[in-house]
């Protein structure tokens, strides 16, 4: 696995596309990791700071992802240095993918990312510069369809994504009229950890949680393991945490959803983040869902899980480990020697497959049906990893064997 890791690492990426924004100091940069399939997909990010390296090493991830998600092409990303608070956003965003309009005509397909949303900002904006839907580069370079089945498919693409959720086993208020692209990526989370323990006989119901972030992943991914019998017992944001030992009641994590502002969580009993971050790490749990920032997770603090308990990490950020590697650094090997680590590929694909299913054929638009396929997706892939190592540690490694023996 280690040698096939290196070698692709080390495979420079086939496109890089650099602008400099003529009107701010916004700089942006697409990475096409290769045109695998004919096409590559990957969103489109916004932070001050971002810098090509982290772009290319998401191209990667999202190469990896797409062996468990589909569709077989190659990975991409999309990342601006910029401040996304800044009043000049929305200029920046239209100069920006006016320029990298015509890779998203013919081969590159982008979404939604850290501070880009896919629903107000890339399909709107998109539009304004002739791109039918923002993942139009994938159809036409991968699918190659009749210009009847793409009007067909991208019909059918645009209406699934923003989707608004009738079923209530799968939205916290049909009311508040949440998308398929709010909640999928929190599900896959959840259902990554149930399938786990269920493939080596057992059940989540009653284990322990702790969720990282409470944004769109962390919420839904809380929201979620809490419907199936788990029991939250520690949720840590950017602006402090909550703590509940013999854990929330679905009743209370559906309030703290619905109560957020914006990505942030928001509670009258609020712990400071620097109170939290000493305690939080220290709690019984079986199972951690990290969902915030890539790159955030000491091997202190998995230390610190590994001596209470700590069984499954269901991951919803990419990369979450503090380690300057792209994949598999000291602090991940560490982690998945000790613990069953699902790697991020398999647990957080579900805004991927979601796309993958309304590109791939005509399919159902039910609820059920869009979220069970993500669910059973999670599984295959889990089931696949399973079928090559029956223990509970050395996860990770062997899924991204499994994954890298398709690109290298």
């Amino acid at each position: 696995m280690k040698e096939l890791l290196q070698k692709y690492e080390n495979k420079s990426p086939e496109i890089i596309f650099n602008w400099k924004d003529p009107e701010t100091e916004a700089e942006g940069w697409t990475v096409i990791n290769s045109l695998r399939g004919g096409a590559a997909g990957g969103g489109t990010r916004m932070r001050v700071g971002l810098d090509i390296n982290e772009v290319l090493s998401l191209a990667k991830t999202m190469e990896v992802k797409f062996t468990v998600s589909g569709p077989a092409i190659g990975g991409a990303k999309s990342g601006i240095n910029f401040d996304p608070k800044d009043p000049r956003k929305k200029g920046v965003l239209e100069r920006w993918y006016k320029a990298v309009s015509p890779l998203l005509k013919s081969y590159y397909g982008t979404g939604g990312d850290l501070n880009v949303d896919e629903i107000h900002e890339v399909i709107p904006i998109t539009e304004e510069s002739g791109v039918w839907h923002p993942q139009e580069g994938v159809f036409e370079g991968h699918f190659k369809p009749t210009p009847a089945d793409k009007i067909n498919r991208i019909g059918q693409l645009r209406h699934g994504v923003i989707k608004v959720i009738e079923n209530p086993q799968y939205s916290p208020s049909v009311a508040r009229k949440y998308t398929v692209a709010d909640m999928i990526t929190g599900f896959g989370v959840a259902e990554a950890a149930k399938h786990f323990y269920n493939v080596h006989g057992d059940s989540i119901v009653g284990k322990r949680a702790i969720v990282q972030g409470f944004g769109n992943v962390g919420a839904a991914a809380a929201f979620y393991l809490s419907q199936m019998g788990a029991k939250v017992v520690g949720i840590i944001d950017i602006v402090g945490g909550l703590i509940k030992e013999d854990g929330f009641s679905f009743e209370e994590i559906t309030e703290l959803y619905l109560a957020k502002a914006g990505n942030t969580l928001v509670s009258d009993h609020l712990i400071p983040f620097s109170e939290i971050n000493e305690k939080i790490w220290s709690l019984k749990t079986e199972i951690f869902a990290p969902c915030a920032a890539s790159r955030l997770i000491t091997q202190d603090q998995i230390d610190h899980m590994i001596g209470t308990g700590l069984e499954v990490i269901s991951c919803g950020a990419n990369v979450p480990f503090a380690d300057k590697e792209i994949f598999f650094g000291s602090i991940m090997e560490h982690t998945d020697n000790k613990v069953s680590l699902i790697p991020d590929f398999i647990s957080n694909c579900g805004m991927a497959r979601v796309f993958a299913y309304f590109m791939e054929r005509k399919v159902q638009m039910t609820d059920e049906a869009i979220f069970n396929d993500t669910s059973e997706t999670i599984r295959k892939a889990i089931q696949r990893v399973y079928d090559k190592n029956q223990t509970k540690t050395g996860i990770s490694a062997t899924a991204f064997e499994i994954a890298l023996t398709q690109l290298v």
